[in-house]
């Protein structure tokens, strides 16, 4: 009978190797991309924070009618949008566009007797208008709100999406990340090699906040004068808006003599 050499258990010492399962261990993930010696890293935050003069001025519009019968509430609605639609055109490029957003035709019941009996109808149509000349903003504001059943609200400041300042806010954080790694780097007594990342951690949007000492704008008539029955236009004032940049750096450095 041939005899066959036993293979070594888990455990089992196989010359001065001893072999324990719970002593494997398994491949770890990347290293953390540290700087060394010949390239040390500098990792720095670049910030920015810019005050502009607002670009767009929003109002909201809503415009409301009554009748007896869905019909009659309907008609009454449709002829007091159609107004506050030519009025608001009336000021021609001084209105970037204006947008319709939402209709309505609600019915009101009595609130005694038996059965449901509608008493009459509401309608309202809401609207917003995007202004790009402050000087028409009071003027406008003003004789919609002297229309009857007609509410309004705002004004919004606003700076465009796509706005060149929020481009200059981040240019400034980059290099202001530049400037604050040169620094640490002079304090060192060496010089800035590489630029290893820049992370974007978001370009915050404008944030309203109470407008500057000194800043006061008078909204101007210019589209004509008032007419003697007419309310004097608003003196509004537009918000000076804040633009807020931040971001990440991290740059490799020569090494410095210490």
């Amino acid at each position: 009978m041939t005899s066959h050499p036993r293979k070594p258990a888990t455990g089992d010492t196989v010359g001065r190797m001893t072999l324990h399962p719970q002593e494997r261990t398994e491949p770890t993930g990347p290293a953390l991309p540290y700087g060394t010696a010949d390239a040390p890293r500098i990792a720095v935050r670049g910030e920015a924070h810019l005050e502009v003069d607002p670009e767009i001025a929003r109002i909201g519009i809503t415009v409301s009618a009554r009748g007896k019968d869905r019909r009659s509430a309907l008609d009454d609605l449709t002829r007091r949008n159609n107004a506050v639609l030519d009025l608001v055109k009336s000021y021609g490029q001084a209105v970037e566009r204006i947008e319709t957003g939402a209709l309505s035709i609600t019915p009101e019941l009595t609130r005694h007797g038996r059965g449901e009996r509608i008493r009459t109808y509401h309608g309202a149509v809401r609207l917003t208008a995007h202004l790009t000349d402050f000087t028409a903003l009071g003027e406008l504001t003003t004789r919609l709100a002297d229309l009857d059943l007609t509410r309004v609200d705002g004004p919004w400041w606003e700076l465009r999406p796509d706005s060149p300042t929020r481009r200059h806010a981040r240019q400034q954080a980059v290099r202001e990340a530049v400037q604050r790694a040169r620094e640490y780097a002079e304090a060192l007594g060496t010089t800035l090699d590489a630029l290893v990342e820049i992370a974007d951690i978001g370009a915050e949007g404008p944030q309203p906040l109470p407008p500057a000492p000194g800043m006061r704008m008078r909204s101007m008539a210019g589209y004509g004068a008032a007419a003697p029955d007419e309310a004097p236009p608003l003196d509004l004032e537009p918000e000076r808006q804040h633009v807020y940049a931040q971001l990440n750096a991290r740059f490799t450095m020569k090494p410095p003599k210490l």
